[in-house]
């Protein structure tokens, strides 16, 4: 994609972290950006504050786990606008964390809801009209490094992530095979300083768990190290600049943390040989920071 101004983006989970980032970016690039978000006091004052530096921005409160939500979103884009050329299906949350035997069953329903089911939201409600349109167009969906690597104790969150990055490259083949003007790109960032870690802020009534989880300590060391990492992390805005020039150069995936890349060669060789799944913290290849 190579034409911005005047172009129109659509920014799931648009209010902070790297959402609020990719607005920005865009904003900068002269696009017209529709904030979406669940959080109505985080979209609120990221609208008035896009606004107040020149940007031409809508924001509209949407939980991506509800189709009719989503459809809302497209239609208000159109009304606003006339258009959509980029879509960031980005809106995501932790989901849930212990044991795979253990998870309340409301981690997974909340879980899969966002984070997969808001990208599937997304493309079922914005392909059409992106194809339709017959103009230059882009699909970004959110996955993370946990789309490609296995770890403990968050089998919620990389089952969505996982998800996200097969539908990414299914989409990406479906749109190429009848030479489409819409492209894709899949994101999967390692630790970004963003509030995921406090996503439970946005949890729906119904999806609480009932009770209080009990954690062991080797549980509880993983936890300090994930939280660790994402408190230390990349600023949103550098993932947000790799994100736009991967639109301009039509590149797939999007590898913000290429530090990551040799666990996922191991995990690659694991399955050629079809050896064992080993632990990413026991091999060093992940720090352990406790």
């Amino acid at each position: 994609m190579k034409e911005f101004t005047n172009r129109v983006a659509v920014v799931t989970g648009g209010a902070s972290g790297i959402g609020r980032a990719m607005a920005d970016r865009f904003a900068a690039a002269g696009m017209k950006v529709v904030l979406a978000d669940v959080e109505e006091s985080a979209l609120r004052k990221a609208e008035e504050e896009m606004r107040a530096q020149g940007a031409a921005v809508l924001g509209v409160l949407t939980d991506v786990s509800k189709a009719e939500a989503v459809e809302n979103l497209a239609q208000k884009t159109v009304a606003a606008f006339g258009g959509v050329h980029i879509v960031c299906n980005n809106a995501g949350v932790g989901g849930g964390f212990g044991p795979s035997w253990t998870q309340p069953l409301q981690n997974w329903e909340w879980g899969f809801g966002v984070n997969l089911w808001g990208v599937i939201h997304g493309i079922r409600t914005f392909v059409p009209i992106m194809l339709k349109q017959e103009t230059e167009g882009h699909i970004v969906n959110t996955a993370s490094m946990a789309g490609l690597l296995s770890s403990p104790f968050m089998s919620v969150y990389d089952a969505t992530k996982f998800a996200v990055v097969t539908i990414s490259e299914s989409l990406h083949q479906e749109l190429a095979m009848q030479q489409a003007k819409v492209k894709v790109s899949v994101l999967c960032p390692g630790f970004v300083n963003t509030n995921i870690a406090t996503s439970d802020r946005n949890r729906p009534t119904q999806f609480q768990p009932g009770g209080e989880q009990q954690f062991s300590e080797t549980e509880m060391a993983f936890a300090s190290m994930m939280f660790a990492g994402i408190a230390s992390g990349t600023p949103p805005t550098e993932i947000a600049e790799k994100v736009f020039t991967a639109i301009q150069h039509e590149q797939f995936y999007i590898i913000s943390h290429p530090e990551f890349l040799p666990m996922v060669r191991m995990r690659m060789e694991n399955i050629l040989e079809q050896r064992n799944p080993e632990s990413l913290v026991s091999t060093g290849l992940i720090p352990n920071k406790e």
